[in-house]
């Protein structure tokens, strides 16, 4: 099968997006958390890079219970990461640059901070401040049952009961995830002006768009019924589908299992378009990037639309084992879904809610979504073997027609970090299962960029809000910065030929006549293969572009991908 892209000047449509994790990103004032300066700083290397974009988690006033994603005040920055000036500067430098500027926002919830939320809480039942959100009453003859069973992403419930002003237990509020976290009422219109307003504020400072958190939650079923999933979910800062009652598989179903009353509801997408209509009153081409967690692909696309988003993350093909056949399916389904609306595919190996891919992709055992790992995983793979199969996997991936997403630290094949003590994690996961799961701090520990420097670079001082490993010295960017075999140049050479090429408005065609443990596609004039299996395979003729690992003459050995001139 051939899918061809009709060439665009919408930059969304093929650009290489690379995601910021601010706190751990670079650090300017040697706090040992990083900063709005510090990205600033360090834009040059981006720049150096090849990316077309910047997506920066959240850095707004918080009392960070979820790194960020507890918003206390949608605009404006917290002390943490710097200022409005700050922010402003880092976008015109960005912008001189040429690298545009995605920033998170967080619709599903606010903090329990929030000045909405504390005006709630002294409000009476029934008021029009806790029609904000979904507060409810309780079950029971004395209401001292919760709402209905649903369940926190983080574990526990998704319910807490508050105390009224007068001291007495009184109703309960809905929060998909942490308790700090309540969930807003989108049904009120008072809600839906205001996220328009958050909009304009970002858009008239010069952002480029928006990645949506949980852009498959924000509407509830009426009523809220209860709801059990039919197999254990994740616990992530998303959802994974398993998180919402649809099962984990290597390929994609043709229909979506038993689906949760609080994910991926119709009512979402009235937001979405009339979020679109807003985004194109502004100039350049302003983009809506889902955090989606729906199964199938072909009901995510329903995301992406022509009045809706413009992308929608790729899960299926994140969560995709390193298996050839279900990397041609998933990469078919994916192509012929986001195709069907007019849309291009996103791609995207990790970011901050996943184990990084140099360590997922060779884990052995079973390791559900939003779970992590730590001392206690089994199934860990070496870093060599586990670096191998990811250098393979990001060749693959960036030869691929449509829009890529990498991870801050992907480029120096950073692993995730298992041994992280337990007194120095803060993923709200860890604490609301008492340390069964060990959440995401692993792959959100703070970036290296000079080996001999104190903490590594990232700031000026030895302080970082996440202990570093020891590893981080030999993966430092400086390290790897001139050496032509390192991971850093794979990424360079990659996206520079990927641009030079035209790889992302391409046409992809498979190839016949190669082993089932073989991906094989001509992408324009580039030849792919990526060998998946055990056994080395010998490669058809033609100039060698780009290989993720040294050839033995023209045989491609295990877990390697090469880009020839077709």
């Amino acid at each position: 099968m051939t899918y061809s892209f009709r060439m665009t000047s919408e930059w969304w449509r093929t650009a290489a997006i690379y995601q910021i994790y601010p706190r751990s990103f670079a650090d300017a004032n040697g706090d040992g958390m990083g900063d709005l300066a510090g990205i600033t700083s360090r834009l040059g290397a981006l720049q150096e890079l090849g990316i077309d974009a910047i997506w920066l988690s959240p850095f707004y006033t918080s009392p960070q219970r979820d790194a960020g994603y507890d918003v206390a005040d949608y605009c404006d920055v917290d002390p943490l990461f710097g200022t409005l000036a700050d922010f402003d500067a880092m976008v015109a430098e960005a912008h001189a640059r040429g690298i545009r500027v995605i920033v998170d926002l967080v619709p599903n919830h606010s903090s329990d901070a929030h000045e909405w939320f504390q005006a709630a809480l002294a409000a009476a039942p029934g008021s029009t401040e806790r029609a904000r959100y979904l507060f409810r009453d309780g079950r029971g003859a004395d209401g001292s049952e919760a709402p209905n069973n649903w369940e926190s992403v983080f574990g526990g419930p998704a319910w807490t009961r508050v105390l009224e002003a007068d001291g007495t237990p009184g109703q309960w509020y809905l929060h998909l995830f942490d308790s700090s976290q309540p969930d807003f009422d989108w049904t009120n219109e008072e809600v839906r002006e205001e996220f328009r307003r958050i909009l304009r504020f970002w858009l008239d400072r010069g952002v480029d768009g928006f990645r949506v958190d949980v852009a498959h939650g924000m509407i509830k079923a009426d009523g809220l019924p209860d709801f059990t999933p039919p197999a254990e979910g994740g616990s992530m800062g998303g959802v994974s589908p398993a998180a919402s009652g649809v099962a984990l598989e290597p390929e994609i179903s043709a229909e979506p299992a038993d689906s949760a009353p609080y994910w991926g509801q119709d009512g979402v997408h009235e937001i979405y378009r009339d979020w679109r209509t807003l985004l194109d009153e502004y100039p350049d081409d302003r983009i809506l990037a889902a955090e989606a967690w729906v199964d199938p692909l072909s009901r995510l696309a329903n995301w992406v639309r022509p009045d809706e988003m413009h992308q929608a993350f790729n899960f299926a093909y994140l969560e995709t084992p390193w298996n050839a056949d279900a990397l041609r399916r998933v990469i078919d389904d994916s192509l012929a879904a986001f195709a069907a609306v007019g849309a291009p595919s996103t791609w995207v190996l990790s970011n901050h809610d996943v184990v990084r891919h140099a360590t997922r992709l060779s884990v052995t055992e079973a390791n559900p979504q939003g779970h992590g790992l730590g001392p206690r995983s089994k199934g860990l793979p070496e870093y060599a073997s586990g670096l191998r199969r990811a250098r393979a996997a990001t060749a693959l991936m960036l030869a691929l027609p449509g829009s890529v997403y990498l991870y801050q630290g992907e480029e120096l094949g950073l692993p995730e970090v298992i041994d992280l003590p337990d007194d120095a994690r803060q993923d709200p996961t860890w604490f609301r299962t008492a340390g069964e799961r060990y959440g995401r701090d692993g792959c959100r520990v703070p970036l290296p960029w000079e080996s001999a420097a104190s903490s590594y670079g990232f700031g000026p001082t030895d302080a970082s809000w996440l202990p570093q490993p020891a590893q981080w010295a030999a993966l430092a960017r400086d390290a790897q910065r001139g050496d032509p075999a390192s991971t850093l140049s794979l990424y360079r050479d990659a996206l520079a030929l990927r641009r030079a090429r035209d790889l992302g408005a391409g046409t992809l065609e498979w190839l016949p006549g190669f082993p089932e443990s073989i991906v094989a596609f001509r992408n324009g004039g580039v030849l792919v293969i990526a060998n998946a299996g055990a056994s080395p395979v010998e490669l058809p003729a033609g100039d060698v572009l780009l290989t993720s690992e040294p050839l033995d003459g023209r045989t491609l050995p295990a877990d390697s991908t090469v880009w020839l001139a077709a």
